[in-house]
């Protein structure tokens, strides 16, 4: 289109067309948002591509929506910390700053396992086989981990956790007692509750014709998630090992700075790490390939199936 537009601006202006017939001419460029019915098939065929990709290119973009993921959730707990607000306004504040997680993965290019959930669509269609849709699930979950536990691993070395006279580590060290004293039922269904949300702004951004619709429509519903609590898998990558390294390695300096010790957090465990991951995940995936992808693939999809 655009190189049809120099062309005929090299035309003489007699040669082109009056404005009577430009007026009927087919509108070819539209600011609208893309409809539903269309966002389907653009789900569908992004999944087909993303089920496609090697092995080494998803793993290194896997491993970047890890670090994406952890960026944010840095972002959050830095903000929330000794803030002395109200709770909502303190946890509202959380989920603005955490969705700039999910805004560099989906315009700077990652794949979060979250998200990738929407690959039901394409599988549901007939166009990605079952092994592999679980193909692409486990090397992007593993990669996302990478990702998120190195960054939990460098922020902790950096020591950054003591900012704000150790606020910011006793806010981290809160939220990772907090996630790891979940029971399991509770986790499968906080993280149903999440993966709906993150996987519905998915499903928006199919939708966006430019960055800014991304970000617009990215950030209320992490929000919303981070606000009310709700369970994210890779978030928690990040939020339960960097605080299990301030348990086990931040200097007594630090201890006596908030004035806890280790023992306030006994729950903080890497066994709890693993009962809060496995849980979550399941409820990520139901809440994420069940609530969205399966019900939007079934109202928009299923005819062109059939």
């Amino acid at each position: 289109m655009a190189i049809e537009a120099q062309e005929r601006a090299r035309e003489p202006m007699a040669d082109w067309p009056s404005a009577a017939h430009a007026v009927e001419a087919p509108q070819r460029i539209t600011f609208d948002a893309i409809l539903p019915a269309t966002m389907a098939v653009r789900a569908e065929e992004s999944g087909v591509k993303k089920a496609a990709i090697d092995t080494l290119t998803v793993l290194a973009l896997s491993v970047l929506a890890g670090a994406f993921i952890a960026f944010g959730a840095i972002f959050a707990t830095t903000v929330s910390a000794g803030a002395g607000l109200p709770y909502g306004v303190v946890k509202l504040l959380s989920g603005l700053t955490f969705s700039v997680g999910l805004v560099l993965v989906v315009i700077a290019g990652a794949e979060l396992f979250t998200g990738n959930n929407l690959i039901v669509m394409a599988w549901a269609s007939g166009r990605v086989t079952t092994g592999a849709l679980l193909r692409n699930w486990t090397l992007v979950f593993a990669g996302n981990f990478v990702g998120a536990f190195a960054t939990a691993a460098l922020i902790f070395l950096s020591r950054q956790y003591t900012s704000g006279g150790g606020s910011v580590g006793l806010a981290a060290l809160s939220t990772a007692h907090a996630k790891a004293s979940l029971a399991f039922v509770p986790a499968i269904t906080l993280g149903i509750m999440c993966n709906a949300l993150v996987c519905l702004a998915s499903w928006m951004c199919y939708s966006a014709r430019s960055n800014m619709d991304k970000v617009f429509t990215v950030v209320p519903p992490v929000a919303a998630f981070v606000a009310a609590g709700f369970e994210h898998s890779i978030a928690n990558m990040y939020f339960i090992p960097v605080g299990l390294f301030i348990k086990a390695g931040a200097p007594d300096s630090f201890w006596a700075a908030i004035g806890k010790t280790a023992a306030d957090f006994p729950d903080l465990t890497w066994g709890n790490f693993l009962g809060n991951l496995i849980p979550v995940t399941i409820g990520n995936i139901i809440g994420g390939s069940v609530m969205v992808g399966a019900v939007y693939w079934f109202v928009y999809l299923r005819s062109r199936k059939a």
